[in-house]
């Protein structure tokens, strides 16, 4: 199999998406003693052409899966799903990063485990901790947060729906969690 480079990587994306990749950029790093360098590639695409991007992503290698990363900026949802090509194959691995953003009004997204059955998990951390809707995925229990957790908080937002919202003087506010100061007491 003849493996694609970064670039061609990159340039196969923005033929097939054009305007709708925000941003990309390629990070060459070195590791170990030997200075090994391996590659990573960022691509942040908007929303409405995301899944397509990952059936792409498909047809260069089946990617591996490694865990969604999550940023909650104020107005929306950063989400970066993380893959790596060429998995497990000695110095021609690259990491690819794909970015979108959910705005904060409309937190719904197409799920990608009918693409990538492995990303189910992180999908349903997202759910719990962010209050992301996946369409089409099953509407499983909790993996994280015990079944009697809160409704409508999701421990990862820094908004009015996390469990500390921070206020603009940055003092915790409301009370999601607890509703006064408690004190903490000792178990022996």
């Amino acid at each position: 199999m003849e493996h694609m480079k970064p670039e061609e990587i990159i340039e196969l994306f923005k033929e097939k998406f054009n305007d709708s990749i925000t941003n990309s950029k390629i990070e060459i790093k070195t590791a170990g003693l030997k200075k090994n360098s391996y590659s990573l590639i960022w691509l942040e695409i908007e929303l409405k052409d995301f899944k397509e991007a990952v059936k792409l992503l498909c047809t260069i290698q089946f990617p591996h899966f490694a865990i969604i990363s999550d940023n909650d900026t104020g107005e929306e949802i950063k989400l970066t799903y993380h893959f790596s090509l060429y998995y497990g194959e000695r110095f021609k691995e690259i990491s690819l990063n794909l970015t979108t953003n959910l705005p904060k009004n409309n937190l719904k997204m197409p799920t990608i485990t009918d693409l990538i059955p492995g990303a189910q998990t992180s999908e349903r951390e997202m759910k719990e901790m962010m209050g992301i809707t996946f369409e089409d995925l099953p509407d499983l229990p909790n993996v994280f947060l015990p079944i009697d957790f809160s409704k409508g908080v999701f421990p990862f937002r820094k908004d009015e729906k996390g469990i500390y919202p921070l206020s603009k003087n940055g003092k915790h506010i409301g009370g999601n969690i607890i509703d006064k100061e408690e004190e903490v007491k000792k178990v022996e």
